[in-house]
């Protein structure tokens, strides 16, 4: 009986999230199409409404740990679901997103994204994606702010064990800038897929930078190390049992 009453509020609580989406939008729509700086405060206000919801909701609390950054630097985040987007995004004042390209196709969602300055990639052709993402970049189409970018390229259930990939080395090792991993614990609270969304506290937290420079093959080892092994602690503190094994294949 309390899983269904959980999961009707689920159920509630996304129809509600989405249709704050729409009105947010609507809003925040005359000062978006003058000013990217309207459109961020218009996600802003979305993801504190989300928040909110959560917590009062369906029981779902958050917390934010380390110390999010606020100049130009590159951001490697565990992704586990839609919330760690949203947790992230709420964290930091000027971030943008390297983002697939079917989300460009999203309604209010790809056109907020595209004035916000996040980048669309096309996972199917990896080199091409690379190359794109690097010349938008440097191009100068991407807004200032802090880059944030998924290693593993994809939302990763908790305990499933996924290969980093070398978009977010070669983004660290062109721009030159220093990198602040971020881990999370919110795939146990918030599935990749499904509607039951679980009480709790759902923590994404910023690590320590890894400073600009590093060779490539260097970079990404301390890059998986530090996200992952601190994405298992903050899975473990949230009572996830099913964590890998170091000999486990995933």
């Amino acid at each position: 009986m309390r899983y269904a009453f959980q999961w009707l509020r689920s159920l509630l609580f996304i129809i509600l999230i989405y249709a704050g989406m729409v009105v947010y939008a609507i809003a925040f729509l005359p000062w978006a199409l003058l000013s990217s700086r309207g459109a961020s405060a218009a996600a802003h206000a979305w993801c504190a409404f989300v928040k909110w919801l959560a917590s009062w909701l369906i029981g779902l609390k958050t917390e934010v740990r380390g110390t999010p950054p606020t100049d130009e630097v590159l951001v490697a985040a565990k992704h586990q679901s839609f919330f760690d987007i949203i947790l992230i995004y709420s964290a930091l004042p000027r971030s943008k997103f390297i983002m697939k390209q079917e989300l460009l196709y999203a309604p209010i969602l790809g056109q907020y994204a595209k004035r916000i300055g996040c980048i669309p990639v096309n996972r199917g052709k990896r080199a091409e994606a690379i190359k794109k993402m690097l010349a938008d970049v440097k191009s100068g189409k991407a807004e200032p702010g802090q880059l944030v970018i998924y290693p593993q390229g994809t939302r990763i259930n908790p305990g499933i064990k996924a290969p980093y990939k070398v978009g977010s080395g070669v983004l660290y090792r062109e721009l030159g800038q220093d990198c602040v991993p971020v881990a999370c614990n919110v795939g146990v609270f918030w599935p990749k897929r499904g509607i039951y969304r679980k009480p709790g506290k759902a923590v994404i937290e910023f690590m320590p930078r890894i400073k600009a420079g590093k060779p490539l093959d260097e970079f990404m080892a301390e890059l998986e190390q530090v996200v992952e092994t601190r994405s298992n602690e903050l899975m473990a503190e949230a009572g996830f049992t099913g964590l890998p094994t170091p000999d486990s294949k995933g």
